[in-house]
């Protein structure tokens, strides 16, 4: 999966080490000061509007874990909240935003970004789940209720009138029996896009074949050169904008149609990567729900066969949360593939919670590391620790290395110095539309002829 981060005035998040919570690896609240400074900065020098959009959450079952399970299951709560939510804002927000511990189980997402009162309700309330699903600890599997304050914040408004509103709002959210959400006016949500019609428009966005496929080129570390890409989907909704593949398949799972929009989104991607010049190879995403499926493997490699793509050339990659419900369901599958030539890739590793053992029992060939693994390397002697004692294990299980959200040729150095054989990412490549990438394979073709 690809992820959207940077610095300054680029989309992602903060990263100001003297202000990181030592717990969650995130940036504090004084980061929020600073990001909203240089927005508005940026805005008067560019004579730009700012939208500052935020959404504060807090977890109401945090001190029923730490009583129930230990500290420490509380501790490694906290940690994957702020990695899925920082994963989830680097996927879904293509504007500048920053993440922050704000204290206890709460944390803040700020964005400056131009969107509807519905669209930011509508990516809260995908967080709101992803947020729900079951976390693994050593002590067993928790679930978290997150509650949710959605601001949209007036022209100049301070940054503590904006936190002192959300925290009344989220105190609102927390009392009332039911209530996930409130606005900072303190009204309930009343969206104008109702969940049903967001379904119903979805179904017709498949039927007319408005889902578009975005290509996200990947580069070998050794010498630079296109190997492939990985299908992303986008839906660009007549009233929200742009809603990216977390949110889509969401509101899927809510019309009980994960099945067709994940055949849908393969189908488009095999066509489209076809023609491809030379061996390079295609990466599609498999969701949870495809694994559940009893007839997903036949079907998928019908779907290839179909369209004329290379089995050899495909790689699956599979995340460690679509694992935790079956695991020797999804190793089966996994083989099943991998016995028609198949490659399995493990998507997100580090931003989970890093079950090894997976490692060991799943016939995988590559594993793709999370941006979070990539980021500080350059900078953080223990994160290029952790990275090579990783790159090591691997080497030891026959497994390849990706990098995911590569943004500067230092971390790409990096990387490529401690033997990770591929990368993706915004220094070489933004997520692009079919004919871009068709364009850029063919002129790295001529290049390399």
């Amino acid at each position: 999966m690809t992820h959207t981060s940077g610095q300054g005035h680029g989309p992602g998040p903060a990263h100001a080490k003297g202000l990181e919570d030592r717990l969650t690896g995130i940036a504090g609240l004084e980061s929020v000061h600073e990001r909203m400074a240089e927005w508005r900065s940026g805005a008067a020098q560019n004579l730009a509007p700012v939208h500052v959009h935020a959404m504060l959450v807090g977890l109401k079952r945090l001190d029923a874990i730490n009583m129930a399970y230990g500290a420490a299951a509380g501790d490694g709560a906290l940690e994957e909240v702020a990695a899925r939510a920082s994963h989830y804002a680097a996927q879904e927000l293509d504007a500048p935003w920053v993440l922050v511990r704000a204290g206890g189980g709460r944390f803040l997402l700020v964005a400056n970004v131009a969107c509807s009162r519905e669209r930011w309700q509508l990516l809260a309330d995908q967080l709101a789940d992803i947020l729900a699903r079951p976390i693994a600890v050593p002590s067993g599997l928790i679930r978290l209720s997150p509650r949710f304050a959605l601001i949209r914040t007036l022209t100049g408004e301070a940054v503590e009138s904006m936190l002192e509103r959300l925290a009344h709002a989220l105190q609102t959210a927390s009392e009332q029996q039911g209530q996930r959400m409130v606005w900072a006016d303190g009204e309930a949500i009343l969206p104008g896009v109702p969940t049903a019609k967001l379904e119903a428009d979805l179904l017709g966005a498949i039927d007319r074949d408005e889902i578009e496929i975005l290509f996200q080129p990947q580069f070998s570390l050794a010498d630079d050169r296109l190997t492939g890409a990985e299908a992303l989907a986008r839906w660009d909704h007549p009233e929200l904008g742009r809603i990216g593949a977390g949110a889509l398949f969401n509101l899927a799972e809510r019309a009980d149609h994960v099945g067709p929009l994940s055949r849908h989104i393969a189908q488009k991607a095999l066509a489209a990567a076809r023609d491809w010049p030379g061996n390079l190879r295609l990466s599609i995403n498999v969701t949870p729900e495809d694994l559940a499926f009893d007839s997903y493997t036949r079907q998928m490699l019908d779907l290839v066969r179909e369209s004329g793509f290379p089995l050899r050339r495909l790689t699956l990659e599979i995340t460690e949360q679509s694992l935790i419900g079956d695991v020797a369901g999804a190793a089966q599958i996994m083989a099943e593939f991998s016995a028609q030539g198949i490659r399995i890739a493990l998507d997100d590793f580090g931003a989970g919670f890093c079950n090894f053992r997976y490692l060991k029992v799943l016939p995988i060939h590559y594993i793709k590391l999370d941006r979070s693994m990539i980021e500080g390397i350059t900078t953080d002697k223990r994160d290029l620790a952790v990275l090579r004692a990783i790159v090591a294990m691997a080497g030891a299980l026959d497994l390849e290395v990706i990098a995911e959200g590569i943004e500067t040729a230092e971390q790409r150095d990096a990387a490529a110095r401690e033997h990770c054989l591929y990368y993706q990412g915004f220094l070489r490549a933004q997520p692009m539309s079919t004919a871009l990438f068709d364009k850029l394979a063919r002129t790295e073709q001529s290049r390399l002829a």
